[in-house]
This record gives structure tokens, sequence and C-alpha cells, in this order.
């Protein structure tokens, strides 16, 4: 009996760690023949204890391999030349991809056929095993990242009394039933690779960044940090009916609120580009990647029709009381405005889907901008006639003159020297402050 090494036959005079690789490499591919006992020249040497070495290799598939590939294994003795060498057939296996266990679903763990050799896998070749094997639910397919920590997840859960072990993380689809984490518990880990992108803008274009951040991590700090960056910037502003006030914010807290919850649950995690929410001074767009899901429309969507594209990831915002059972984020975003005299938007493509909350306030800003700009240069005009008058002047006699804090006179001073108004002359306890046209006579 001749051997040798080829696409489905691999040569190993003894049993060693490398195996693994091989088992794994056959099973990943079109299965194939491992011989114990043959030198890789085809040189039978035998082994000494046949059953001694299936029960090694036997171990070593159990303890080292997942998910569990022992069905996918046959075991024979085989007489050649008065030796005896173990032949182990691998299966091509129904779980793939297969890795080793302490490596986890990356490139160093997964092994495929390549020629004579077993090489690592690449990260695209584990996706299409992942998918072909798993489905196309992103979310309920097995996550590349297995090494993941629950912290901000542990929080959440804790803070509504709800258990958050094993048995309810395979419940829930973090983890399967073989205890190997999915997509679902990737997007709840604290490594999380999906983020969300907040800006806000001078103005109502992108021509001016005011401020800009991304968010990362666990789905659920991500939405307990944008709220707040969100919340930080949703000012309130106070009007009078006759002697009533009236206190108002930019925008309707449920409104946010619900538009933050449908950017996280129901986006197309399947695509790694980041989700949006750009701050406008009339408005906050919340864009997120993924259009709508076949066969639905706008239309329906605004008479409260749901369809959820990650369902599993919203049966767990719904245990922890975060959103409803049904779509009833859209009306409850309309409710908000109701009778304000303004209306939400929702703008779909094939691949996105934007809602567009309008600012309540905005004439009452504008009108607050423009007294703001009018008692701004009504205290430039003091600053210049007291120049005039002294014609030099310190911080106090300007904090005098106009009756405000240091700080006030102090930002004053700074905006005029740097419009070029006036300019600084001495420092320290000698530092005062004339006209610009007195110093350069």
């Amino acid at each position: 009996m001749n051997f040798q090494e080829s696409e489905t036959v691999e040569l190993k005079s003894i049993v060693v760690d490398d195996i693994k690789k091989e088992i794994i490499a056959f099973a990943n591919c079109e299965g194939g023949i491992l011989y114990i006992g043959v030198q890789y020249d085809g040189m039978v040497l035998g082994v000494d204890d046949p059953d001694e070495t299936a029960l090694q290799i036997s171990n070593m598939v159990r303890d080292a391999i997942k998910p569990d590939l022992t069905m996918f294994l046959h075991y024979e003795t085989i007489d050649v030349d008065e030796k005896k060498i173990v032949a182990v057939s691998v299966q091509q296996g129904t779980e793939r991809p297969y890795y080793i266990a302490k490596k986890g679903l990356r490139p160093e763990g997964v092994y495929v056929r390549q020629g004579y050799s077993s090489v690592p896998a690449t990260n695209t070749v584990i996706r299409y095993m992942i998918k072909e094997t798993d489905g196309d639910h992103f979310e309920e397919r097995r996550s590349l990242e297995q090494n993941l920590t629950f912290e901000a997840a542990e929080k959440e859960f804790s803070e509504r009394d709800i258990l958050f072990g094993t048995a309810q993380m395979k419940t829930l689809g973090i983890m399967t039933q073989d205890g190997v984490y999915t997509n679902l518990g990737l997007l709840l880990s604290d490594q999380c690779v999906h983020t969300i992108k907040a800006a806000v803008f001078e103005g109502t274009t992108q021509n001016e960044f005011k401020d800009r951040k991304e968010f990362s991590g666990s789905l659920f700090r991500q939405m307990e940090d944008v709220y707040e960056y969100i919340d930080f910037r949703n000012q309130m502003h106070s009007t009078f009916q006759k002697l009533r006030r009236i206190d108002q914010r930019d925008y309707p807290e449920t409104a946010v609120r619900e538009a933050l919850l449908n950017l996280l649950v129901h986006r197309e995690y399947s695509f790694r580009a980041s989700t949006f929410i750009s701050i406008y001074t009339d408005r906050i767009e919340f864009t997120s990647i993924g259009g709508l899901v076949n066969g639905v429309t706008l239309k329906d969507v605004l008479m409260g029709i749901s369809v959820c594209r990650n369902v599993k990831l919203a049966n767990v915002f719904y245990r922890l009381e975060l959103i409803e059972a049904y779509g009833t984020g859209m009306r409850k975003i309309q409710e908000s405005y109701a009778g304000t005299g303004k209306e939400p938007k929702i703008e779909v493509s094939d691949n996105a889907f934007k809602i567009v909350l309008p600012n309540l306030n905005l004439c009452t800003q504008q009108k607050d901008m423009n007294m703001e700009n009018t008692t701004e240069s009504l205290r430039e005009n003091v600053v210049i006639n007291l120049a005039k008058e002294l014609g030099t002047f310190t911080r106090k006699d300007l904090e005098k003159r106009l009756d405000i804090s240091q700080t006030s006179c102090g930002r004053l001073i700074k905006q005029m020297i740097e419009s070029g108004e006036i300019v600084q002359v001495g420092k320290g306890r000698s530092t005062r402050y004339q006209l610009v046209r007195q110093n350069k006579m």
C-alpha cells in the first residue's frame, strides 16, 4: 500500500499537537484521512499501541476543538508490512467553521486545506462558512470575537432585577447552546465593534463643526452616552402667555428617546459603517444604516406596522422595558409634536433610514441670539467710550462700569483683543488696555 500526501491525505509518524490543525482543516473543507505511523515520504513506521493512539487523538479532538467534532471522526487500525497504523477518517462537519478552542474564531484558530497543507483561514472565508452554516440572520450567527465581557449589560439587567447568567444568555440568543457567543452577544458586549458618530454643526448646514464625538462599546453604553450627549444640548427655553410661564425644550424628550432606540434596534449590523446623529440649529437627524425591511413601506411604518430586522435584539430591549412589543416608537414621536405646529419627518432610501426632529424653540432661540448680539454690541461701545475717557483702563474699571462678573469681563476683553479693537499694555498687576488706534499713534 502506497502512501502519499494530497489535499485529502495527511501523513504523521507520531501523534503531535499539530494534528489538531489537520483535523480542523479536513472538517472545514471536503474531509480527508489522517494516517498515524506513516512518515511524510510514505515510509511506514507503525505505532506501538493503536488503541492508545486513537484514544489520544479522540481526547485531543474533544477537549481542544469547537464545535464538537467527535461524531465526524472514524478510527481504524490497518496492518501494513506487518506494522500497525491508525487511519483517522474526517468528514466535512455540519457546524463549520471548526476551530482551536483556545484561539477562537480567528485565522490563528481556524484552518482550511490548501494543496497539501493546512493553513489559517482568512476572515472572509471564516465569515462565509459562518453564514453558510448559521444562515442570513446576522444576530444569530457565531461571533468572530469570542473574548467578550458584559459589564454594561450586567449593569442594565441588574438595575431591573433581571438575572443575567449563562442560562439567560442562551435563552436570549446571546450565546448558542454550545456556549459560543453570537453576533447578538457581540452587540451587547463591551467589545461591540459598531459605533455611533454624533456631530453638532453651526447653523443649518455641515459647513462648520462645533463639536463631534464617536461612541463605542456595548449598545447599552452607547444608548446612555449618546442620550446624555443630546440631552446636554437639548436646551430649555421659556415663553409667557400673559402671566403664565411656559418652559419647553428644543426637542421633546420622548421623541429623542424613541429616535435613538430606533437607531440602535433597527439598524443593519451586517455593515460595519457607523450610524450618524447630526445636530443643527433647526433640527436633529438620526440616520441609521439599512433601509426598510423587504415588503414594508414607509406608509406601513407611519401606521404603526412593525417588522423587526433584529428580532432577538428587540426582544432583549423589550425584556428590559426599553421598548414596547408593538411598533409604537414612530407613533410616540409623532404624538410628542402634536399641537406644536411642527412635524417630524422620515426619509428612506435603499440603504438608510433617517428620522428628522425639528427644533420647537427655533424662533425663540433666534430672538435670544439677536438680544445677545445687541447686548454684546452695547457692551463693546461701553469699552470704547471708557478707553476714550480714561486713555487706558483696567479690568476692574470695566467690571465697575458694566456691573458684570470678572469672568464675563475677561471674556469681553478677550473678544475685543482678538477682533483688533483694543490692545493689552503691560503685564501682571500693571496690565491695562487701550484702543488699538491709540497704540499706533
